[in-house]
């Protein structure tokens, strides 16, 4: 098993990239990887030459400071499934790496990212945006892969690179779930046992409830703190706190 290279600078990472001849798989995270993240890393390390791994806790998504400053940092456990997963080089740039700018630049729509998280975390969809368009052009990926738990970034993503003419391919890849149906997800590891084992009926409710409002009574009933749960071209979205912990999913309908 060949151990990623690790790249801190755009500089150095740059000067390797130009000597790559074939195809790049791109997995931009956050880090706290956990096996939703393996399954991207696979598929890329599958469909193409070489696969880059990006781990950046990004603080302009973040609304909620208290948020960002629990979002867990894990990067000995990262590089070991990353390693694991098959991944040529790992891209760990600082704050300073990516936005020397300042934020001054930033990354907007003006439609879909207005609604659902959007509407609850007022800039969250600038500031993942902005960070990506970053990324790919650091990057400079042929494929980058995206869950489909994340479905309202993963479609705003899609629409950026077609609008903008980003020579990249957005590949989707299905949600994975632990047994219970869980939604696996780094902010998982925050709530309890006994959270963790409620938590399971998001995705239940969501699949059983003849209606979105029906389903929004029954998880507001069961304890949880609904920011939002509505159908959307034939999609269900939902976004929930349990133990302080916001939750997302969504499922087709």
């Amino acid at each position: 098993m060949n151990k990623p290279l690790v790249f801190k600078t755009f500089a150095k990472y740059n000067a390797f990239r130009k000597n790559l001849k074939g195809t790049v798989g791109f997995v931009p995270t956050m880090g706290a990887l956990h096996q939703g993240h393996a399954g991207l890393l696979k598929q890329s390390a599958a469909e193409n030459d070489y696969t880059v791994l990006s781990i950046f806790v990004n603080p302009t998504q973040f609304n909620d400071p208290k948020d960002l400053e629990k979002y867990p940092r894990t990067f000995d456990a990262d590089f070991d499934l990353a390693a694991a997963c098959g991944v040529t080089a790992i891209f760990f740039p600082d704050h300073n790496e990516i936005y020397a700018d300042k934020y001054q630049f930033i990354m907007t729509e003006n439609n879909f990212s207005k609604i659902l998280c959007g509407a609850f975390r007022p800039g969250h969809f600038n500031g993942v945006l902005s960070v990506v368009m970053k990324l790919f052009n650091m990057i400079k990926p042929t494929k980058a892969y995206f869950g489909e738990k994340d479905f309202q970034q993963l479609q705003l993503i899609e629409n950026m690179v077609k609008a903008y003419f980003i020579p990249v391919e957005i590949c989707r890849v299905k949600t994975l779930r632990d047994e219970s149906g869980l939604a696996l997800s780094s902010r998982n590891t925050r709530l309890s046992p006994p959270g963790r084992e409620k938590a399971a009926l998001i995705y239940k409710t969501l699949k059983s409830a003849p209606s979105a409002g029906e389903a929004k009574n029954s998880l507001n009933q069961s304890g949880f703190e609904v920011d939002y749960l509505e159908d959307i071209d034939g999609r269900r979205f939902v976004a929930a706190f349990l133990e302080g912990v916001r939750l997302i999913d969504n499922v087709t309908i």
